[in-house]
């Protein structure tokens, strides 16, 4: 007779299909937020580091070479060595000279010859704005009539068709905008006079292609002539005059041989596509080679001695490097706070099926079942469930974020899916590594934890608080980097583990004197809430984890948020501002309190000419209402004042001028006059003595350090005009504030202020990373909870049932689960309160939020700082304990509606 073999795995799925199903959900969701991590991070970091590349000026971030003709070569070496023959291959030579992953975008890289210096022209029709005579940009660029289109004529050629250093007439092509600032046209001809007289003949007018782009930009004088002034001593007349370009034929740079000093150029603009930030460290290297290191020693060697190259691009870089820098900390803390979570969520799921399945598992091993074998069909089911899943949250996370790296986002669902396979075998090979026969009571708890995980333990709290107390001590910087990471996950490890031995303490001490209440509810909750396990701290971990990033990350967005609202404050001085060179309508403010959101509209005139008693240096001047200036300064926190200290002095003429008024001045104006009367002369030639009363760093009206603040009704009449509106108010309607006000005076709106000043990617994508990290983490948090509450459910069942034949009434089999779901749920929700502030207290030495707030290091209201933020310390707490008393009454609820009957089935092991 042949023995029938039931296969393992088909059977499991089969029996336990939902189960299979649970796994995979979280699986698949798991290991699609873990690879869709790094891919996100790759997207902003690189988008950042073009951002910065693209907006730096394409003479800063191009790579500058250029060599003048060898002195020691004979006339006619001279001359071919500015061919384009021999410059072509004289860039295809340098293109192979420099090193990846510095990629060179052939198509905007430019190179020609060109003079070194402008030529005058003597030409009477060309401008001159100030009687001096416009110079002249000579250059050959190669590759002209790819990069624009001819608008009239034709492009320029070679008379004879070969030019040498004795040529005198060449042609040349303007752009429009040349020719239309220096009036010339096709047919026009322009001499220039340098060691010999050349004369250049206009042929065609050309449209340049992307003119914002390298070819154009990194010499701007060809595409646009630049208005320049003559050099001179400051405070001396300075005159002004014209430098245009104009483009010969790229046969004709011999010709310039003989007229002028020339150089040969390459000019290479870096591929912005092919920049990536994780290249940052190699890209420095490749431009210092280039810079003064082998390639430009190979230059040397293939092109002229005289070689020179020069760029910019590594002071971009730098600047941005400091900038990931800054940013890159804090998203660490973000990742992994979320990953343990989601890790711990992992393991709770493998332990949960474990613990369902305890009896089958053991009863296997009564059979002769080994401990290996045991584990390796484990896993194999595990396995077929949780490969395909991982597979497919790694394929949803490739297809939702193209143009990444791919390895690290395989490393990381392959992580999440080690993790989900090895959950449940290792679970259960600990629980079952020996034979038993009957486990007992699962809610009994042993008084004393065993020497080994004491020991344990204590060596887990003693490692992180060493960790922790070096970060105090290092902040985020010096090299911290991973520590500052792991803060979230050092902090909830040790505050897990203490309130895991700590809070039963104190319950099992109310457990004696709560027997003499009237009932069985209390003393049983507590007694039932006062025993624990080691099964506790995986839950408690991940939800101290998820407080402490919850608790970081809202405080460093409300911090960012906080500094950019007080920079943009500190710019406007409201929360909108209408300013003007000349007085504004007297109608205007009315107009605008009418405007949808506008409470309330300040007055203010401010005289920027105002000068000094020695009249060399001008100090502006705001001349306000008190009652209504002080309001405002209360209101914004800018200087905030009492009105009384700034009003006029009774009977004061406003006329006379003769009268001290009081002012308040900012400290550099305070230091400088003292406490003295002074005088200070107005832009309309009146003249106002004042008395500085009151200092103040800030005031709405004007910005900068220095500026003093009167009652206007103290300045002669008419002398400062109102020329200053400021609007507070909410939701201020931009577009019909700029409809009253556009055709008076310009309109600067605070929330229009606070958008500029996120400026790269980087700081755009580390904040939405930092939102979404909060969100997982918290979902994973919950998950947790019930899952750690999905555990116990059936032994609670069970217990109710018990009860309820002895007569407990539903109502009390509620508030017995609720009351025993407290005891835990509230010691939870304030460690995860203390160990939030904790983190953030440690960090905040060590963290400055300037950069990611501002973008540069440096902010107009001085270092943003980390500050935890009671909403969010608040917010997780409350939904922790809402959730656990929730679930805990729908699962009293759910019991009584099944009945008793069920759960009291002889020989189940409860």
């Amino acid at each position: 007779m042949t023995p029938v073999t039931v296969p393992w795995v088909r059977t499991r799925l089969r029996a336990a299909p939902g189960a299979a199903v649970a796994l995979a959900v979280l699986v698949a969701v798991t290991a699609c937020l873990a690879a869709a991590f790094p891919r996100t991070l790759d997207r902003y970091t690189d988008a950042g580091l073009r951002r910065a590349v693209e907006r730096a000026p394409a003479d800063v971030t191009g790579v500058q070479v250029s060599a003048a003709p060898d002195p020691g070569a004979d006339a006619r070496a001279a001359q071919d060595g500015l061919r384009p023959r021999q410059l072509t291959a004289a860039y295809r030579s340098v293109l192979s000279i420099v090193e990846r992953p510095l990629v060179v975008d052939e198509e905007q890289s430019s190179y020609g010859v060109r003079v070194t210096d402008g030529l005058p022209s003597p030409e009477k029709w060309l401008p001159r704005p100030d009687g001096l005579p416009a110079e002249m940009v000579l250059a050959a660029p190669q590759g002209l009539d790819g990069h624009a289109r001819l608008r009239s004529g034709r492009l320029p050629k070679v008379p004879g068709g070969r030019a040498d250093a004795s040529t005198t007439r060449v042609e040349a092509a303007v752009t429009e905008e040349t020719a239309r600032t220096l009036h010339m046209e096709v047919g026009s001809v322009v001499h220039v006079v340098g060691d010999r007289e050349l004369t250049v003949r206009v042929t065609g007018i050309l449209t340049p292609e992307r003119p914002d782009g390298a070819y154009w930009s990194v010499d701007p004088v060809l595409r646009t002539p630049s208005l320049r002034r003559v050099p001179g001593p400051a405070g001396a007349p300075s005159p002004t005059y014209w430098v245009g370009g104009l483009l010969l034929a790229p046969e004709a740079g011999p010709a310039l041989l003989g007229s002028a000093p020339v150089v040969r150029y390459w000019h290479l603009a870096p591929d912005p596509d092919a920049l990536h930030s994780r290249d940052l460290d190699p890209l420095a290297s490749a431009v210092a080679s280039v810079e003064s290191g082998p390639a430009l020693q190979r230059l040397h060697a293939t092109i002229s001695p005289l070689t020179d190259a020069t760029t910019g691009l590594d002071d971009v870089l730098t600047t941005y490097g400091q900038l990931d820098d800054d940013i890159g900390p804090l998203v660490a803390v973000a990742a992994s706070g979320s990953g343990t979570v989601a890790a711990v969520v992992l393991l709770m799921a493998g332990g949960l099926a474990a613990d369902r399945r305890r009896a089958e598992l053991a009863l296997l091993r009564a059979r002769g079942a080994s401990a290996a074998g045991l584990a390796g069909r484990l896993l194999a089911e595990t396995a077929v469930v949780a490969v395909p899943a991982g597979a497919l949250g790694l394929g949803t996370a490739l297809l939702a974020l193209p143009g990444a790296r791919l390895l690290p986002a395989l490393w990381a669902a392959a992580a999440v899916t080690a993790v989900a396979c090895l959950a449940l075998p290792l679970r259960a090979t600990a629980a079952h590594r020996r034979v038993r026969v009957h486990d007992g009571r699962r809610d009994a708890a042993s008084p004393r934890a065993s020497r080994r995980r004491t020991v344990a333990e204590l060596t887990v709290v003693v490692l992180a608080l060493g960790a922790v107390e070096m970060l105090r001590r290092r902040g985020a910087t010096d090299g911290a980097g991973d520590l500052v990471a792991m803060a979230p996950v050092l902090v909830g490890v040790i505050a897990a583990l203490v309130l895991v031995r700590l809070y039963p303490l104190p319950l099992r001490g109310l457990a004696r004197p709560a027997r003499r209440l009237r009932g069985a509810v209390g003393p049983l909750a507590l007694a039932r809430a006062g025993r624990t396990s080691a099964s506790t701290v995986l839950p408690l971990l991940a939800l101290l984890t998820a407080f402490t990033v919850a608790a970081f990350g809202g405080s460093v967005l409300s911090g960012v948020a906080d500094a950019r609202d007080r920079a943009a404050l500190l710019a406007v001085g409201a929360d909108a501002r209408v300013e003007a060179a000349e007085p504004l309508p007297s109608g205007l403010p009315g107009r605008l309190g009418q405007v949808p959101g506008v409470r309330e509209v300040t007055e203010a005139g401010v005289d920027w000419l105002a000068k000094t008693p020695d009249g060399r240096q001008s100090l502006p001047l705001a001349g306000v209402d008190p009652g209504t200036y002080a309001a405002l300064a209360g209101r914004t926190g800018l200087g905030a004042f009492p009105e009384g200290r700034l009003t006029r002095p009774d009977g004061t003429e406003s006329r006379s001028g003769e009268a001290v008024l009081p002012a308040l001045a900012s400290p550099a104006v305070a230091e400088r006059f003292g406490s003295g009367a002074f005088h200070l002369r107005l832009a309309d030639g009146n003249t106002a003595t004042l008395r500085i009363v009151l200092v103040r760093d800030r005031t709405p009206a004007v910005y900068g350090d220095d500026f003093l603040v009167v009652d206007r009704a103290g300045l002669p009449t008419g002398s400062v005009p109102p020329n200053v509106l400021l609007l507070t108010g909410d939701d201020l309607d931009a577009g019909a504030l700029h409809r009253e006000a556009d055709d008076v005076g310009t309109v600067h709106l605070r929330s229009e202020q606070r958008d500029t000043y996120v400026d790269s990617p980087l700081q755009s994508g580390a904040e939405r990373i930092y939102t979404a990290a909060v969100a997982a983490g918290a979902g994973y948090a919950a998950l947790a909870l019930l899952l750690s509450l999905a555990s116990a459910a059936p032994e609670r069942a069970a217990l109710l049932a018990r009860l309820r034949t002895m007569g407990l009434t539903r109502a009390q089999g509620r508030r017995l689960l609720v009351l025993e779901s407290l005891p835990q749920a509230l010691p939870a929700a304030l460690g995860g309160i203390l160990t939030g502030w904790a983190a953030v207290r440690l960090l905040s030495p060590g963290i400055d939020l300037t950069t990611i707030a501002m973008s540069t290091t440096t902010s107009p209201v001085g270092r943003a700082e980390l500050r935890a933020d009671p909403w969010w310390l608040a917010v997780p707490a409350v939904t922790v304990l809402v959730l656990a008393v929730g679930v805990a009454a729908l699962q009293a609820w759910w019991s009584g509606r099944r009945g008793a009957v069920t759960e009291l089935r002889a020989g189940d092991a409860r």
